[in-house]
This record gives structure tokens, C-alpha cells and sequence, in this order.
């Protein structure tokens, strides 16, 4: 699919915010007053930057709220109305850290909670398409969850916690390929069953002469050289890099530089998420 830089954007960075506002809901780092108000500031930017980022997205990005009114239904407005709770409880958390210089667990853990659960509803916008069958599989969320709580603990200064996350979101994010590109084949989805018209069925001519809404959002072609490249490039950054980098003498230079990697490999990774992902409208084009 088109990799929208809106939507990678928000699924990056909205991922790092909600991953280090749990760790501070959690009361790590134990800080209060200023350093506790730049840490608390840091996932807001981060949190409400990816969700405002989203709405670029959007066809009418004034509409926005009316994505509040299909929570039944929609995971997309599941996620609106999560993050909002957990933005509201972990303020209340904040609150008392930053002017009180009490850390309140009970809204800590419960907002904690809900942004690692609003991080599994924003994975399931993409986990619930069954017409991207890259997406559609328990490695989605998985990573989502795995990245958001690596980049969290990374922001949070947690570094003995960080490096094992780290290694386990490389982890899963190896595993997210290797599954993902086997998913099309698996799927059972041919030309035959995009068109509904029997297994003899073959392409004689394209839908049309020209792009159109559907060419131009659904299929997008990466080679596989450039996607091996990538995958290598986003791995080092993300995870190799900052684990080595945590694993020396530290240094607060040197736990700058781990962040600033893992989200330039975080922002490759999400980039490859969209590429990468093969959309069974493309069969109907003749594009897969």
C-alpha cells in the first residue's frame, strides 16, 4: 500500500508517546517537580503529535470528532475514545508527580493500562483486514506492542529494561516479515477469487489506461532489493544500535544517540509496514 507519511508518523510516534507514559504511569523514572513535568511533556508531545498527525490522513480531517461516534464498530474510534482515557488518567498521574511530588498508583497503573491497550486497538485497525493479509495476523499487535514498550523504556531511561525490549522487538519484527511475506500465498486469494469469475479466469487488458483512487492508495511495488536493504537498515537502527550503545560505559550523549536511532528505525520500519503490505485489490489490476 502507499505509505502515507501522516500515517506513519502517527503510528511512530503516537507508539513511543503511549509506550514512555506507561513506564511513568508505572513510576518509572521515580522523578517529581520539573524533571517529572519534561518527562510527562515528552509523551504528550509525542502521543498527541501521532494522533494529530492522523487526521492528515482524513478526507475531511474536520470531521475528526465524528470518529467518537463509531466505537460499536469501529477500531478506529476505539482508539479515539482510549487514548483520551488514558491521556485523562495518566494527567491525573502527572498532576500529583509534577506539582504534588506524589505518585498516585491507582491512576498510574490504570493509565499504563490503557495506553498499552490503546496501542493494541491502533495495531487492530490494521490486524483486522482481511484484504491485506500481511497485516491480518497476531504479529501485528505483537509488534506494535513490543516497539511501543522498547521505545518507552528507551525514553524512560530503563536501560536494563530496554535492552531485553529492544532485542525482543527485533526479534518480532524479524518473525513479522518472514510471516508477512508468506501471507499472500497463504491467504488463498487469486485472481480468481478477487474477481469472483472461476479458477480459468486471466487478465487480459488492465480495468483501466490510467491510475485511480484505488492504484494510487492500494497497490504500491517495492523491489526486493530495496526491501532487504530496508529491513536490514531499520533492524540496526531500531534495536542493534541502541543495544550496543546501552550495553557501554553510559553517558548521557550516548543514551541521546540510542533514541535518536530507534526512531529513525522505528520510522524506517514503519515505512516498510506500508510498502510492504499487498492489498488483494492489486490482483484485480494485474499488480500482484
Amino acid at each position: 500500500m502507499h505509505p502515507a507519511p501522516s500515517v506513519i508518523l502517527f503510528t511512530s510516534l503516537s507508539g513511543l508517546g503511549f509506550g514512555l507514559l506507561v513506564f511513568l504511569g508505572l513510576g518509572l523514572p521515580p522523578v517529581t517537580g520539573w524533571v517529572a513535568f519534561v518527562f510527562w511533556l515528552i509523551g504528550y508531545v509525542l502521543a498527541c503529535g501521532g494522533l494529530i498527525a492522523s487526521t492528515f490522513h482524513l478526507g475531511h480531517p474536520e470531521r475528526a470528532l465524528k470518529a467518537f461516534t463509531q466505537w460499536r464498530s469501529s477500531w478506529l474510534s476505539r482508539e479515539a475514545w482510549g487514548s483520551v482515557i488514558a491521556l485523562v488518567l495518566m494527567a491525573i498521574t502527572g498532576i500529583g508527580a509534577v506539582f504534588l511530588g506524589a505518585r498516585w498508583a491507582l491512576p498510574g497503573v490504570l493509565g499504563a493500562l490503557v495506553c498499552l491497550g490503546t496501542v493494541f486497538i491502533t495495531s487492530m485497525i490494521y490486524a483486522q483486514l482481511k484484504s491485506v493479509p500481511r497485516w491480518h495476523s497476531a504479529w501485528t499487535p505483537l509488534l506494535f506492542l513490543a516497539i511501543s514498550l522498547a521505545g518507552g523504556a528507551l525514553l524512560a531511561g530503563q536501560a536494563s529494561v530496554a535492552v531485553p525490549l529492544l532485542l525482543l522487538a527485533g526479534a518480532v519484527q524479524i518473525v513479522a516479515w518472514f510471516a508477512g511475506d508468506r501471507a499472500m500465498g497463504r491467504s488463498g486469494t487469486t485472481l480468481a477469487t478477487a474477481t469472483g469469475l472461476g479458477p480459468k479466469v486471466r487478465l487480459l487488458a488492465p480495468p483501466h489506461t490510467g491510475p485511480n483512487y484505488l492504484t494510487q492508495e492500494m497497490v504500491f511495488v517495492i523491489g526486493r532489493k530495496h526491501a532487504t536493504r530496508l529491513r536490514a537498515i531499520a533492524l540496526l537502527l531500531m534495536s542493534v544500535l541502541p543495544v550496543i550503545l546501552l550495553l557501554l560505559p553510559f553517558h548521557h550523549l550516548l543514551g541521546l544517540l540510542a533514541v535518536l536511532f530507534h526512531v529513525a528505525g522505528v520510522v524506517v520500519s514503519r515505512w516498510l509496514f506500508f510498502a510492504e503490505a499487498e492489498h488483494v485489490v492489486g490482483l484485480y489490476y494485474g499488480q500482484r
